[in-house]
């Protein structure tokens, strides 16, 4: 029989998380904006402009007359979500609810939602246990997993062997994706700003949270940090000691590919020029004028294939061996195009070679 939720009303700690698919967070969106339990929705009882002026009353005039403020606009608040966001649940409905510390905000949507009758618990000590539970948990998870890292030249698509080796089944961990980033000097992606550190560990510990510990996890070879992201030092260590896939991807296509994937920088000579100038204390001025005329040309082959063979091939050749040291044994691919079809012939080869050598491995 599978575990039921505990009775309405009641407080319970982060690993009855389990039993609720539906989160509720009640803290304002600036809250809700830098980090929240992965699968809960924002549903705040007072919102950005209120809880300021709740705070600024209990600071300025006194206690008494911030809690009666607040009270009038939680109960405003509380009516609207039970209009809208609770509309139409079933009688067994049996969300969970929190808030920063687990007490007035969500205790009251908590209390309003039992007394309709529906199954509604509150999360014991609110926000800051689950981010407590986060930060334990990222300290150990990590190594328990068997990691597979797919290294690479910059170029050589290493982020599309990803998609496609989770296309064709296997666990795939997608540090680039999860950081809005593609780790690098250029790495910003467009109208996609990073997210905050702490919310990017709460998807990076729901995304291993949901691996196979006895199937392996890709994993994009990375540095300690991804843009302005930490990684994890555990999750680290572990891809640092694990086998390597090397993707060998002729020049030529690395050029074709980084055209595609950097068209925002490549129609903006400026954006670029302002990027490429932090290079000049590596490369000179006199060198960082010839890269940022030959962009306002328009000669993105050799403005590109130059970057690689100046700054990127060797940066990586300096930092690959030292930080993965079992990538002189990795198997290599060698991609025939840049298409999708291209990455996804290799990731359903190699997943049948990392099967057969992990069945091989067993027997």
């Amino acid at each position: 029989m599978s575990e039921r939720p505990p009775a309405a009303g009641r407080k319970v700690g982060v690993a009855a998380l389990a039993l609720h698919a539906d989160r509720i967070d009640v803290r304002s969106p600036a809250e809700f904006a830098e980090d929240h339990i992965p699968g809960a929705i924002s549903a705040p009882v007072l919102d950005n402009d209120e809880r300021a002026e709740v705070g600024t009353l209990h600071a300025q005039v006194s206690a008494f007359a911030a809690k009666q403020r607040g009270a009038a606009l939680v109960a405003r608040n509380i009516a609207r979500i039970v209009e809208t966001h609770c509309a139409g649940k079933p009688k067994d409905w049996s969300p969970i609810v929190y808030c920063w510390r687990g007490g007035k905000r969500s205790g009251a949507l908590a209390h309003v939602l039992a007394e309709i009758g529906w199954r509604a618990v509150q999360l014991d000590g609110g926000y800051q246990s689950y981010r407590r539970h986060v930060v334990a948990t990222l300290a150990e998870l990590p190594a328990r997993f068997r990691y597979v890292v797919v290294c690479g030249l910059t170029g050589s698509g290493k982020s599309r062997l990803l998609i496609a080796l989770n296309t064709a089944g296997a666990q795939v961990l997608d540090l680039e994706q999860l950081a809005q980033h593609r780790g690098s000097l250029l790495g910003d992606l467009p109208d996609a700003p990073q997210p905050s550190q702490k919310w990017f560990d709460s998807q990076l510990l729901d995304a291993l949270a949901g691996f196979d510990p006895t199937r392996p996890v890709f994993v994009e070879s990375e540095s300690k940090r991804i843009g302005t992201l930490q990684v994890p030092v555990t999750l680290l260590d572990a891809m640092r000691a694990a086998a390597c896939v090397k993707v060998d991807t002729p020049q030529p296509l690395r050029v074709a590919l980084l055209k595609e994937e950097y068209t925002h920088f490549l129609e903006d000579a400026d954006a670029l020029n302002s990027r490429l100038r932090h290079l000049a204390p590596l490369h000179g001025n006199k060198m960082i004028a010839q890269w940022d005329a030959a962009a306002r040309a328009g000669d993105f082959d050799t403005l590109v294939a130059d970057l690689l063979s100046r700054h990127y091939d060797p940066t990586y050749a300096r930092s690959i061996t030292r930080n993965f040291p079992r990538v002189d044994e990795a198997l290599s691919v060698v991609p025939a195009a840049i298409d999708a079809e291209a990455f996804n012939v290799i990731a359903r080869e190699l997943v049948q070679k990392i099967d057969h050598v992990q069945a091989e491995t067993v027997a």
